[in-house]
C-alpha cells in the first residue's frame, strides 16, 4: 500500500516540480527518483530470477544464485538543434503538449558514437543531413532513467520530411517569428536561447 503523506505535507509526481523547486533541489529530487527505481526494478536476477541482494561498497545488485551485478541503467539520448544561416530547425512530437515545438532528440543505439546518433536521427525524423556537430550542455532527464546530451549543427542538404511516425511537424523558424517552446528548466530551452542569442551577434 502507499504511504501516507506526514501531516501538512503531500506527495506530488516529479515532473510537477519542475515549475515549483529551485534546480540543485530538483536534481537531488531526480536522483532520488532513479535510484528508487532502479531498487523497484530490480528485486529480482535478470538472468535466474532469484531475489538480489544490495552489493557491498557499491551501487548495485548482486545475485545470491548466479553472482550477476546489476548496476542502475543510465540511457545517453542526444538532442540536436539545428541552423540554416538564422534560422532554427524545430519540431512537434506527436506527444508534446499543445503546439510546442522543440528541438529533435532521440536514443542512442548500440553501437553508436553519438555523433552518428545525431546524423541518423536527423535523417530518420526529418530527411535532412547536417555538419559541424558541436557539443553543447548535457542533463540528467529521470523520464526514464537519461542522459540527454546536447548539440548543436548546421544544415548540409535535403528537404524537411517529418515521418509523421513521432514528429508531427517541422519547420525553419526565424528569432522573431517563434512557435511555443519547452520551458527554461529543459535543456531544450537552454539550447535554444544560448543558440538564438549566438545567432544575433
Amino acid at each position: 500500500d502507499a504511504a501516507a503523506a506526514a501531516a501538512g505535507l503531500r506527495f506530488a509526481g516529479l515532473r510537477s516540480l519542475f515549475f515549483t523547486l529551485p534546480e540543485p533541489l530538483l536534481a537531488l529530487a531526480a536522483r532520488a527518483f532513479q535510484v528508487a527505481e532502479w531498487d523497484r526494478t530490480h528485486r529480482y536476477c535478470g538472468r535466474c530470477g532469484t531475489p538480489t541482494r544490495d552489493r557491498a561498497g557499491e551501487r548495485a545488485k548482486e545475485c545470491p544464485a548466479c553472482g550477476y551485478v546489476a548496476y542502475p541503467r543510465i540511457s545517453p539520448a542526444m538532442m540536436v538543434l539545428v541552423t540554416r544561416g538564422r534560422e532554427l530547425l524545430l519540431a512537434r512530437a506527436h506527444r508534446f503538449p499543445g503546439a510546442m515545438y522543440s528541438a529533435l532528440a532521440g536514443f542512442v543505439e548500440p553501437g553508436e558514437t553519438i555523433e552518428d546518433c545525431v546524423r541518423r536521427e536527423v535523417r530518420e525524423e526529418v530527411g535532412i543531413e547536417v555538419t559541424g556537430i558541436t557539443y553543447f550542455a548535457s542533463q540528467s532527464w529521470a523520464f526514464p532513467h537519461s542522459l540527454m546530451i546536447a548539440y548543436t549543427a548546421e544544415y548540409a542538404g535535403g528537404e524537411l520530411r517529418p515521418d509523421d511516425t513521432e514528429i508531427a511537424d517541422a519547420r525553419w523558424f526565424t528569432s522573431d517569428a517563434l512557435p511555443a517552446l519547452p520551458t527554461h528548466v529543459s535543456i531544450a530551452r537552454r539550447l535554444i536561447d544560448a543558440t538564438l542569442a549566438r545567432l544575433a551577434h
